[in-house]
């Protein structure tokens, strides 16, 4: 048994995220009661709008894609000691490197552009990372106040450029020519060609495998190599480990690059995979989703894979939601995703004590 005051694992990071999502469902159910629809009815119909066909598969993983890649991005800022709130400019900012690489080498053949550009991504989200950790670390400037302040730079920014310097002349839409080659991303378009299949229409591509993958590469990174546990040493007491020998202006740089490089792969899912071309406002939210993601994950890539999937389930869910009932809008389902936030994150001790009490009570 665990010391005294200490929840089993399994507790901690299992039975209590479940009880709490149960507890926020609870609550959206009654939200659904006061506008006279049925909860039961309106939740199986958000999870057999998710998880019911292939298409709503193929939306929700293309969604949960961006949510892993915010969610890792806060989770290994957050493991520095730093709550990094720029995801959403630095996956913006991001779109910039894989547009400027995907358009200006368009001569090369796409097995080279391709994996260029999404260097290039990890690059601008890690520079629009690295500035707010340089600006902490050597200058004490917080990193709340200038990772905030750098979304809206990221967005005044990219609004400009694109409309002055990347939309084509004479076109009206504000966005770039298509990258050439990154159709060849789309899962609709690789089934077609080699397989001669009509998948359904959905913007899932590659990427989603390139999320997995990244998720399992922050972990082994965190906890298997010694630049991962400096970073986790700082976080937990930059005292001891300055007295270790670590320095934490450089692992505060190092993290937050790490940590924006995380972001600007959101881009490869928007930029090169679903859109082919640079447009305005592509992430929509998805850095500040990435806060409550790594929350509810416990900023473990573990966690924050399933907390993704949930959030997916929410968006795919919520649309079908919102084409099927005429008095539930797009702006219920963000009520229904508030209310897990606030369960899982804000009131995610709520049956600790209780909990607590009862596994010790057993103990003794």
């Amino acid at each position: 048994m665990s010391q005294r005051g200490d929840l089993p694992t399994w507790v901690d990071v299992g039975l209590i995220p479940l009880l709490n999502l149960l507890l926020a469902l609870a609550a959206a159910s009654v939200v659904f009661l006061l506008i006279n629809e049925n909860p039961i009815e309106c939740l199986g119909i958000m999870i057999k709008g998710a998880v019911g066909s292939l298409k709503g598969w193929s939306y929700l993983l293309y969604y949960a894609t961006n949510f892993i890649f915010t969610g890792l991005c806060v989770a290994v800022a957050f493991h520095a000691g730093l709550f990094n709130i720029g995801g959403e400019g630095q996956a913006y900012f991001a779109g910039l490197g894989a547009a400027i690489v995907g358009l200006n080498l368009e001569f090369l053949p796409w097995p080279i552009v391709i994996p260029l550009s999404i260097i290039a991504s990890v690059l601008f989200g890690a520079f629009w990372g690295l500035v707010p950790g340089y600006l902490q670390a050597k200058r004490g400037s917080h990193i709340v106040i200038t990772t905030i302040m750098f979304n809206f730079i990221a967005s005044s920014l990219m609004v400009y450029l694109i409309n002055y310097w990347f939309r084509p002349i004479g076109k009206m839409a504000v966005e770039s020519r298509e990258v050439t080659g990154a159709y060849i991303l789309s899962f609709r378009e690789i089934a077609r060609q080699f397989f001669d299949y009509k998948y359904p229409a959905s913007p899932l591509n590659l990427t989603v495998f390139l999320a997995f993958f990244v998720a399992w590469a922050v972990w082994y990174f965190l906890w298997r190599t010694k630049l991962g546990y400096e970073i986790r040493a700082v976080g937990l007491n930059q005292d001891a480990a300055v007295y270790a020998g670590i320095k934490p202006q450089r692992i505060i740089m190092i993290a937050m690059a790490v940590s924006g490089g995380l972001a600007g792969l959101v881009a490869v899912n928007e930029v090169l995979g679903a859109q082919h071309r640079l447009l305005l406002e592509y992430v929509q939210g998805a850095g500040f989703v990435g806060i409550a993601v790594a929350l509810m994950g416990r900023n473990h890539p573990i966690g924050i894979v399933l907390a993704a999937m949930l959030f997916g389930l929410l968006y795919q869910g919520g649309t079908e939601l919102s084409f099927a009932k005429q008095h539930i809008n797009r702006d219920m389902v963000v009520v229904i995703q508030g209310l897990i936030i606030l369960f899982m994150g804000a009131l995610e001790n709520a049956f600790r004590p209780y909990l607590t009490a009862l596994f010790f009570k057993a103990d003794d």
